[in-house]
């Protein structure tokens, strides 16, 4: 008799650890960068592959990058739409070094959407004493949608003022 109830008290710790928290698509973004500046001897991992895409970004997101994706940044060798991006849109460069002093922090999850505030340092293996130190701001809107958290928006910080990367991809969409 007793072996029922705790089988039925594993069973539901076992569900309650499987379901996703709200920071897991973005520490799995913020991996999949770290990783790629990590190493130039490395394979490019691209977070907007139709894997990745289909899994950590929320349907609103994966739309836009589709409509953007038919204007790719650069041609492809199979003739397939490419990206729409010339760069890494976490970082906001083509060019960078290890990331280094990564901090996420969540925000007041307000209005259907948790903000997720990302700091690091990607510029620490340049002599420029300036740049060396400066820190990178990046916010990701997380939402749920379907049960599970996904990023809706990427908004890059700098000089006080923030983007964001779906409106980004609706101005290439329009071929603005």
């Amino acid at each position: 008799m007793r072996t029922l109830p705790l089988a039925l008290a594993l069973s539901f710790l076992s569900t309650v650890s499987v379901a996703a928290e709200p920071v897991d698509p973005v520490k799995e973004v913020m991996k999949v960068t770290e990783d790629n500046w990590n190493s130039n001897d490395s394979d490019w991992k691209f977070i907007f592959d139709p894997e990745p895409l289909a899994r950590l970004f929320s349907k609103r997101f994966q739309t836009a990058y589709a409509d953007a994706a038919k204007h790719p940044a650069y041609e492809t060798e199979n003739n397939q739409p490419g990206d729409p991006f010339g760069y890494d849109v976490v970082t906001a460069s083509q060019d960078g070094c290890p990331l280094q002093d990564i901090v996420m922090a969540p925000g007041v999850a307000a209005n259907g959407k948790t903000d997720f505030k990302v700091t690091f340092k990607q510029w620490t293996c340049i002599d420029d004493a300036d740049l060396k130190d400066t820190v990178s701001e990046v916010h990701f809107d997380v939402i749920d949608e379907g049960g599970k958290p996904v990023i809706d928006d990427i908004h890059r910080v700098a000089d006080g003022e923030s983007d964001s990367v779906v409106e980004e991809m609706q101005s290439i969409a329009k071929g603005e």
